[in-house]
């Protein structure tokens, strides 16, 4: 979704920084500047340095909510019963970015949510500065991850809600688009 995301915006003339974690999809399309990193905290770097002079950001995909406290160096063998990893939250990149946000940028969330949905995507809304945020359901067949299609609805402040039906991923990011540039800013 994030590389259908920055294809659009090029194609609306945007110069676009992606900060990408290993995927398998790729893009070398103009005005793209591609961003690989490994790890939540090198993604939570990049995009706090970067969002200052940038006129927004599209938080299309969450890392992981949490990391092992401890990272092992080796490989952990088998034979130790009842393993247990420590984990603790990584930084959240996209409440980062809305306290630093300007009233001149743009700050789009995504929302991946099994229950309470509308809920849930409205409350990331608010606590984290967005300007919309898109929800996706891993309830809905064809949307999310591993395949080519996806159904959004977007939610905006005062609780607007435009529900999409289910499009390829390249007709998602055409309405995501579009709704940014119905924001003032």
């Amino acid at each position: 979704m994030g590389y259908a995301i920055a294809e659009e915006l090029a194609d609306h003339g945007a110069e676009v920084i992606l900060v990408s974690g290993p995927v398998t999809v790729s893009t070398q399309k103009s005005g793209i500047k591609v961003i690989p990193v490994e790890s939540a905290k090198e993604m939570y770097d990049v995009c706090v340095a970067n969002f200052p002079t940038c006129d927004g950001a599209v938080m299309s995909a969450a890392v992981a909510d949490f990391t092992p406290a401890k990272p092992e160096v080796q490989k952990t063998k088998r034979g130790k019963e009842n393993w247990k990893i420590e984990l603790t939250p990584t930084m959240d990149i996209a409440a980062a970015l809305g306290q630093m946000k300007k009233g001149n940028q743009i700050l789009v969330g995504f929302a991946l949510e099994t229950t309470n949905e509308k809920a849930n995507a409205q409350s990331k809304l608010e606590k984290k500065n967005l300007d919309f945020i898109v929800l996706n359901s891993l309830n809905d067949a064809g949307a999310g991850f591993g395949v080519d299609t996806n159904k959004i609805t977007i939610i905006s402040k005062g609780n607007k809600t435009v529900p999409f039906e289910l499009k390829s991923k390249k007709e998602v990011a055409a309405d995501i688009v579009k709704m940014m540039g119905s924001i003032p800013g």
